[in-house]
């Protein structure tokens, strides 16, 4: 599972999978299995958890959620050691934390509460979509060794032929 396959639903609490579209919606159910199936209609706002992104002061204006999910992870693992019923005080020091320069005035203590309840639902329910991204950064990181090797291996079969080209033409 991937967190293109992960959506929030505006007024029901949880997170759910998207299951497959329909002609006026998309089938969901709850992630934890408790809600069963139901028809998300252009009435409910659908958030991807994919497209979701946490406002910042710096110059790009914004970290897609899935940094900063994958920040929690690397940094606090299994226990975050805060929950929603945290002061707002310890919930804004726990952001500040994991993004130092997130937007103190666009970024509201709920979101931060919603920030540590996804977080722990996709760590009980969906553990693998942490994880997968792990393995697509070192499945990224492999292709670019292995392109670069590939150059390498281009430009010194391009020397030998070079130095036969010029034996031919003296």
């Amino acid at each position: 599972m991937d967190l293109k396959e992960i959506a929030s639903i505006s007024g029901k609490g949880g997170l759910f999978r998207i299951v497959k579209p329909t002609r006026t919606g998309v089938i969901v159910e709850s992630l934890d299995g408790s809600g069963g199936r139901i028809v998300a209609t252009a009435n409910h706002r659908i958030s991807v958890l994919k497209e979701i992104s946490i406002y910042t002061t710096d110059a790009e204006g914004s970290t897609p959620l899935e940094g900063v999910l994958q920040e929690i992870h690397k940094e606090f693992g299994d226990d975050p050691g805060i929950d929603s019923s945290s002061t707002p005080e310890e919930l804004r020091a726990f952001l500040q934390h994991i993004l130092p320069d997130f937007d103190r005035d666009r970024v509201y203590v709920s979101d931060i509460k919603k920030l540590v309840s996804w977080y722990k639902l996709l760590l009980k329910y969906a553990p693998e979509t942490l994880q997968a991204q792990k393995e697509e950064v070192k499945e990224a990181n492999q292709k670019e060794e292995q392109n670069a090797s590939e150059a390498k291996a281009g430009t010194e079969d391009k020397k030998p032929s070079e130095k036969k080209e010029k034996k031919q033409k003296a």
